[in-house]
């Protein structure tokens, strides 16, 4: 890794006051991704933005193959005769879906769409593969790019043409009972998963006229950004028997009867790294939670002239510690920059801890540690290095879960009065009775949409029972407002 020429000391910038701009410089300044590719909405993963996306999809990927899905791989391009089958889903991705016509010399006797999500290609393959009872239930998932033609603003990582990061599983069940434990069971994975990056988050249930294309119902994981721009982190989706129907999965019963499957689907993307950066970030820079850090720990040697090869040696010695343990690390031996370069160079790079190593570290077999939360340096000796290291990440996680905790509730507007609310920043959470009257007069008294009814909330609510909504009817839930990406 080669420390660029960047002066480090002019990243100081408020992602309150002015999301995009620190944003985009925390994306170029630390390396993620480089969005000069010249097709819109295509962003070029650079190898310290991708260690980390890798990271965190080997959470996902954990969490999926411990509940039984299995990894699979399914063809990215969908013939128009399969894709048309499900007509919601043909009206709700029909517009964003590529196609590919021909070659440079032919053209196809059928185009070929370009998958924006693999309901129709995988379906397909299962209405093959499905005959009987013992055929269920099937738990699949796959790792793939998705196409599909934004026509919001793109945003890199957060609203993007090509999905380069989607985790999507797919389920097939006998009952729609066995499909509502599906739904059950994915959600807790989607909690389990979005805890583990310490990210706070709303579930909602979307409304019925703002459901997944195709779809009985679905959930969806909600956060919100420095600008109050909500983020849908992941959907978990109940299909119902739509698409089995459209694509004739059926299986003979063990009562001798001949039934349609009960289907649903769940996924998540790259937005997830999007969503870490934005509510990690801070002033200085990046901050990525250990778990998910390309480098743990960053050596930074500092030796004065004749003291170089001792400290060399000791940290050899380190580095050794380091590589039995699986932590992941860097020595910055870069002799361009002093020390003190260095320490903003990393802490901007999001590293989470760093060992400071001069001949007082030498002499006393230490080592010293900081932290990018800005808490006091810790003195061990060589050998506590490990345990340190994991009670010290251990407090950061509860450093950054409590930090962005209080950035959820600064970006989260609480009122029965919906029109206060109206041009603020942030995330808007008001009492509802469920109905599109009410969610429409909402809207209009907001400016924002309702995004669906609050399921879970990391912040306590009162009973909604004891609310009044539109009209001044009793509400009997809350509704979850914003202006999305």
């Amino acid at each position: 890794m080669v420390n660029t020429g960047m002066s480090i000391e002019k990243f100081n910038l408020d992602k309150y006051v002015n999301f995009p701009e620190w944003y985009h410089e925390i994306l170029k300044q630390a390396k993620i991704v480089d969005i000069r590719y010249p097709v819109k909405g295509m962003n070029v993963w650079m190898p310290y933005g991708l260690k980390a996306l890798r990271l965190i999809q080997k959470i996902m990927i954990r969490l999926l193959e411990e509940t039984g899905h299995e990894e699979a791989y399914f063809p990215t391009m969908i013939p128009e005769s399969i894709f048309s089958k499900e007509k919601d889903f043909l009206k709700g991705f029909g517009g964003e879906t590529f196609v590919v016509e021909g070659t440079l010399t032919k053209k196809f006797g059928e185009k070929l769409l370009v998958r924006p999500t693999s309901e129709t290609v995988m379906y397909y393959m299962w209405s093959l593969w499905i005959k009987g009872r013992k055929d269920l239930p099937i738990k699949m998932y796959q790792v793939v790019n998705v196409f599909r033609y934004e026509t919001k603003m793109t945003h890199p990582i957060l609203r993007v043409r090509e999905i380069m990061g989607f985790i999507e599983a797919h389920t097939a069940h006998p009952t729609m009972e066995e499909a509502e434990k599906q739904i059950a069971e994915a959600i807790n994975i989607y909690k389990k998963f979005f805890d583990e990056l310490l990210i706070p988050y709303y579930i909602v249930k979307t409304p019925p006229w703002d459901t997944f294309a195709g779809a009985e119902y679905n959930y969806d994981f909600i956060t919100v950004m420095p600008d109050g721009k909500g983020l849908e982190l992941g959907s978990v989706i109940n299909l119902g028997q739509k698409f089995s129907k459209a694509f004739d999965i059926k299986f003979m019963d063990s009562d001798g009867r001949v039934k349609y499957v009960y289907q649903t689907c769940y996924g998540i993307s790259e937005r997830t790294l999007g969503a870490i950066i934005g509510i990690h970030g801070d002033k200085r820079g990046l901050f990525f939670p250990p778990k998910i850090a390309p480098i743990q720990v960053v050596i930074v040697p500092i030796a004065r002239k004749g003291e170089e090869e001792e400290i060399r040696k000791y940290i050899s010695k380190i580095e050794q510690v380091l590589r039995d343990n699986n932590i992941r690390y860097y020595t910055d031996w870069d002799p361009e920059h002093t020390p003190g370069w260095k320490y903003y160079f990393w802490e901007m790079k999001g590293v989470p801890t760093r060992i400071e190593v001069g001949r007082r570290e030498v002499e006393n077999k230490t080592v010293t540690i900081a932290r990018r939360d800005g808490a006091p340096k810790t003195t061990v000796r060589l050998e506590e290095l490990v345990n340190t290291l994991e009670q010290l990440w251990k407090e950061i996680n509860n450093y950054l879960y409590q930090k962005a905790l209080e950035h959820l509730r600064k970006m989260t507007i609480i009122t029965d009065n919906p029109s206060e609310a109206y041009g603020k920043k942030g995330l808007i959470i008001v009492p509802w009775d469920g109905s599109m009257e009410c969610a429409e007069e909402l809207e209009e008294s907001t400016g924002k949409q309702v995004l669906g009814e609050i399921i879970e909330s990391p912040i306590q609510l009162p009973d909604p029972k004891t609310k009044k909504t539109c009209q001044n009817k009793t509400a009997d839930r809350y509704a979850l407002l914003g202006t999305t990406y």
